[in-house]
């Protein structure tokens, strides 16, 4: 395993890591007993790191990562994320009260009494600007509950507002090969300023695996299905904010790029690892064969410059037109 620094911090961490929402709900059905051979495995590979959030679950993939690395905190890094068991556009859900109360409520759940990143959960724009819940994690961080913070972010320019802010560490951003906005000034802008960039939606929610077909089918509770237009957040974090029958057609005419990688999974991380201002990447797994096809894109056959022109023009020209909602 490689690992990469975050930012200007000092956490190293790997640059194939986990996040964790699917483990815990909100993808299907789930099965905890899969969840943790999968997290074992990871952490048997060298990941270090992994992403998670209070309300994926309500709690339950903070209790998931709980279990799979006790004994483990000084050696396995772990960031969550707060505001969405609230209301996301009052300010009052960013007081002090209520970031402590959910800090505290996961530190509990997660059996630490650290922890090392405690991102903002995809605010809207008019709270970053205002700017107040960055006192409130500078208190934090003061008083040690926590090692550094950043936000999740759904747009460009929410992150670019992000970046005017000393304090922030890390940057959450939805990145992949149908989804390359942040590479024109906020992944260039977040390296020459010392922030970390975690990499999510890596595989537009499936699409990028090449496993679906026009006619496939997703639970009622699983966001593939029930968040296709944006109706329960925003739409980027569905099959990276594409239709899901165009998503499906563009991904036919990106098998190419299993080619020397072993599959479609592999080389869609590896086009994310592909560029140096990504600390890593952060795929989702409900399995041990899922963790174990991630892992093999670190040593996939790296991209010629050629294809990288290639999948910029296929972005630009066939993908683009296509992206719905706020990016």
């Amino acid at each position: 395993m490689k690992y990469r620094q975050l930012g200007n911090t000092d956490l190293n961490v790997s640059e194939i890591s986990f996040g964790t929402w699917a483990i815990g709900g909100a993808w299907g059905s789930t099965n905890d007993t899969e969840a943790l051979k999968g997290l074992e495995r990871a952490m048997e590979a060298g990941v270090n790191f992994f992403d998670t959030a209070d309300v994926y679950g309500d709690g339950r993939s903070e209790e998931l990562l709980a279990k799979a690395t006790k004994g483990r905190e000084d050696e396995i890094h772990i960031a969550s994320k707060f505001c969405r068991a609230g209301d996301i556009d009052e300010p009052d859900t960013y007081s002090e009260k209520n970031v402590r109360a959910w800090l505290e409520n996961s530190l509990r759940r997660l059996g630490r009494e650290r922890l090392d990143l405690y991102q903002i959960h995809c605010p809207p724009k008019h709270i970053l600007e205002d700017g107040r819940v960055f006192d409130v994690l500078d208190k934090l961080q003061q008083e040690g509950k926590i090692r550094y913070y950043g936000v999740s972010v759904e747009t460009v320019e929410e992150g670019l507002i992000c970046l005017d802010q000393p304090n922030v560490r890390a940057l959450q951003v939805i990145f992949n090969i149908f989804r390359q906005k942040p590479l024109e000034e906020l992944l260039p802008k977040a390296k020459q300023q010392g922030v970390g960039i975690l990499t999510r939606v890596p595989l537009a929610s499936g699409l990028l695996t090449g496993k679906f077909t026009a006619g496939s089918t997703f639970a009622e509770d699983d966001h593939r299905n029930f968040n296709r237009e944006g109706k329960a957040f925003n739409v980027g974090e569905t099959f990276a904010g594409l239709p899901f029958e165009k998503g499906v057609e563009l991904s036919r005419s990106l098998e190419w790029i299993a080619k020397g990688r072993g599959s479609m999974t592999r080389g869609a991380l590896k086009w994310i690892l592909e560029h140096d201002e990504v600390t890593c990447v952060i795929p989702g797994f409900k399995s041990m064969e899922q963790v174990e096809d991630n892992l093999q894109a670190e040593e996939s056959a790296s991209y010629t410059e050629e294809e990288m022109q290639k999948l910029r023009r296929i972005y630009e020209e066939d993908v683009l037109p296509y992206i719905q909602g706020a990016y």
